[in-house]
């Protein structure tokens, strides 16, 4: 019985502290001209879409007609082969740090589920590297500029995301870290 006691205290502790984590932040403002063009992925949460990418994973962005901006995101899989998914990003009103990105078909695009959350949670002044992450704290990018990454900026940027709430146990480190 103490046992149990324990276990539901120790369960509502673990959730307690899990919404006591203050809500993610973007960074503001971001101007979209200096952060368009291509980004070297560093590292990531695993996600269900990257599960084939094991090497020179690149995002690339730019500034449309529309006021969008085009996304590119390529990789290259454990054969060789080099993929990619072509989508779209949009603004949210009101701040500058915070897209929303869809790489479903734009006949699908008045669906608001095919819109993902892709906030700047931080960013380098010259615009050398950037955190990627979204409110849940379930996705998570390092990038860089360049397809490596000096260490000490590297664990700098992990202990950032510790400390806005990221469990970090399963990043996976992607490019070269020196």
């Amino acid at each position: 019985m103490h046992v149990h006691r324990l276990l539901l205290s120790l369960s509502l502790l673990c959730s307690t502290a899990a919404w006591a984590a203050p809500p993610l932040q973007s960074v503001e403002p971001l101007d979209l001209d200096r952060y368009a063009g291509q980004w070297h992925e560093i590292a990531h949460l695993p996600t269900p879409f990257q599960k084939k990418c094991v090497a020179d994973i690149t995002a690339s962005y730019g500034l449309r007609a529309d006021g969008r901006i085009s996304v590119l995101n390529r990789c290259r899989t454990d054969s060789g082969k080099l993929i990619e998914a072509e989508g779209v990003a949009r603004a949210v009103d009101g701040h500058s740090g915070r897209l929303q990105v869809r790489f479903a078909p734009d006949w699908l695009s008045w669906l608001p589920w095919v819109w993902a959350d892709y906030w700047v949670i931080a960013l380098d002044p010259d615009y050398h590297w950037a955190m990627i992450g979204e409110p849940d704290r379930k996705y998570l990018w390092i990038l860089s500029r360049s397809p490596s990454m000096d260490g000490a900026l590297f664990e700098s940027l992990k202990r950032q995301a510790a400390d806005m709430g990221y469990d970090l146990a399963p990043l996976k480190v992607m490019a070269p870290v020196e």
